[in-house]
Order: C-alpha cells, then structure tokens, then sequence
C-alpha cells in the first residue's frame, strides 16, 4: 500500500493526524534500513523515540551507506562516554560531529535541506486562540523579529494598556494583514463561518457560537465578530427541529454559486470522520460522477472532501459511502476497518414543548 494511503488508513486507529502517522512510518523506515544500531538501543530502553529522531534529523542529508557508518561509530562512542552523552540534545550533537567526519559536505546539503522545507502552519488551540508558526531560514526569521520587536518596543512608550507580548503579537498580525502596525487590537479581514442562534446575536443567550474549521467559541466573542464593520452577513435559514439549514438568503442569482455555499453551510467540513478541514476549503465532489454516472449538480448528490481525500475517494482498497440527507458517512479503509460519523448541526436543535413537558414530569412512583 501506498504510505499516505497507509497512513490515511492507520490514523484513526492510531489517533493521530494522517501526518503524525506518515511522520512514524518514516522514522521507523530510517531507524530499520539507516540507523539498526540505534533501534537496537531503542528496544532495550536506552534511547527514546525522541532523541532517536534527533539524531535521524542529523542523519538525514548523508546516503544510506554513510547512515549505517554514522550508526556504528555513535554506537562506539556512546559505549566509551558517560550516561549523560546518552541524552537527546548530546547524541545529536555527537552524531553531527561524526556526520561531519564521515561526509564533509553534509552541514550544507542539511542547510539547503532545511531551506527548501520552509513552511508556514496554523494550528487552531482552544479558547478561540490559535497559533501561526514560520519554518525560515536563521537570519530571516531573526530578520523578522527584529523588526516586529522594535516596532512594538517602539509603541510600548505611548501604549500602556498592552504588554510587550500583546504588542508584539499585534504587530505581527498588523504586518500580514496590512493594517498600520500596532494602532489597535487587529481585527480580521479573512473569511471566517460564524455560526450563532439569533438569541446569541442579540444577547439574550450566550451559547451556540462557533466557527467553521475551529470550533466553539465565547459567545461575546462571537459577537465582536459579527459587529465588525468589515464583517459580511449572510443568512442562513434553518430547520428549528433538526439545526440544518434548509435555505440560503442570496444577493447573487448564480444557482451553482448558491448550491456551493449551502452545501458548505450545511456540512461545514470534510466529510471523512477524521478530517476537521473547513468545507470552504474542500473540493465540491458529487457523490454519482457527474460524466460517468450522470451525477446532478445539487444538493442531494454533493459533499464537501478535501482535495486529499477526493482524490482517495476512488483509490484502491477504499469504500466511501455519504447520505447528505441525514448526514451520516461511513469509510471502510484498506485495512478493512470501517468508521462511521454522523453531521454535527449548524445548530442545535430546539425539542418540541411536548419533549419540554416530558422531561419535566416526575417519574411515577
């Protein structure tokens, strides 16, 4: 089996992300083929997955032959130093040194390694906090922080109601959004979903607030939001009973336009039960091809799948079925494991009065 298909199958059983598990599989790849030594020392306890992975990170740029030599001369010089050379940061730093000894020019193949795998990632916390990271070169990023450091600095001397941290973070925020750094809290441009029951929106509840892709989040919040100036409304009509909607109020007449968002209103995300991407986000599929099975255009033949899990949709080994009526889907893996998951609601749904009155009554006794 292909790894990410692999790793796409492991994951759920795993409880890891598809590339948690793709991380694994190619840790254990290089440990088996490059480093046998140190998985040898792994099995009796004496290194951990860890520091292992710290030295394969030091490994990387050099060939599998010169891989099994490091491997060798590290297991010699671990025997003839004292247990603290055993320590994570300080078999990196041995295995570098030997890496260097071994092949003269694998710091700057790592260097170059390293460039080319910059990146930037979102990682969505809870409390409506999340974190943006940068993977850049040394003297870029310190480039970058240099100067969100001064500017902040900067405006600490007129700003007493932010800290140094709170400025800094503002600033940061301010540069990618091209907003005048520091002037005030920034404030998003981006587009977000917002969910919230017309009881939230007016305050007289503070429940049932969320966004797309993040998850809950403090109703007050969820009102700054909506009271942004920038912010753009849409309405969304729902069915009290069940929490989907059932139609979209629209300023534009194009009906696939309007197919498009109500079914990224309705199913909110990808429809594979491991998978939290926003539906804005995911691929428009129709569950009956549209060329080859004279799939419609609508509604009740489409499902949101993310542009990785469309493409699996049909690959080897996988069975996909999706009811976007009542929002269950089921996955069978090629590992002939199958999950299922049922469609979160828009919002919750509102039981009946006679629901109400039979919860209240007491038991008979």
């Amino acid at each position: 089996m292909e790894r990410r298909s692999l790793a796409e199958a492991l994951a759920p059983e795993l409880r890891l992300s598809p590339q948690g598990v793709l991380d694994r599989i190619h840790t254990a790849l290089a440990l088996t083929y490059r480093m046998p030594r140190l998985l040898s020392a792994m099995r009796e306890g004496q290194v951990d997955r860890y520091g292992a992975e710290r030295v394969l990170n030091t490994v990387a740029p050099v060939s599998d032959a010169d891989a099994l030599e490091v491997d060798r001369l590290l297991e010699e010089k671990r025997s003839r130093l004292s247990i603290t050379a055993w320590q994570p940061r300080n078999m990196a730093w041995h295995a570098s040194q030997i890496v260097k000894q071994v092949d003269p020019g694998a710091e700057t193949a790592a260097a170059r390694m390293a460039h080319e795998g910059r990146k930037v990632t979102l990682d969505h916390g809870v409390y409506a906090q999340s974190r943006l990271s940068a993977d850049l070169p040394s003297d870029v990023a310190s480039a970058c922080y240099a100067r969100v450091d001064a500017m902040a600095r900067k405006l600490r001397l007129g700003d007493s109601s932010r800290n140094l941290d709170q400025l800094r973070a503002d600033v940061f925020a301010d540069l990618l959004l091209g907003n005048d750094p520091g002037v005030q809290v920034p404030q998003s441009a981006a587009m977000v979903y917002l969910h919230m029951p017309i009881d939230t929106a007016l305050s007289m509840s503070e429940t049932g607030a969320s966004i797309d892709g993040i998850g809950p989040v403090p109703a007050a919040y969820a009102r700054e939001i909506m009271t942004d100036p920038k912010s753009i409304w849409r309405k969304v009509l729902c069915d009290p009973a069940t929490g989907n909607p059932v139609d979209l109020g629209r300023t534009s007449y194009r009906p696939n336009s309007t197919i498009r968002k109500l079914v990224e209103a309705r199913d909110r995300m990808c429809v594979v039960p491991w998978c939290r991407r926003p539906a804005r986000h995911c691929d428009f599929d129709h569950q009956k091809q549209w060329a080859k099975d004279g799939g419609s255009t609508s509604t009740a033949n489409a499902a949101p799948r993310c542009r990785k899990h469309h493409g699996l949709k049909n690959a080897p080994g996988w069975i996909h079925h999706y009811d976007p009526i009542h929002g269950t889907s089921s996955i069978t893996t090629p590992l002939g494991v199958t999950y299922e998951t049922e469609r979160e609601t828009v919002l919750p749904p509102r039981s009946s009065p006679t629901d109400s009155a039979s919860e209240l009554d007491p038991p008979p006794f």
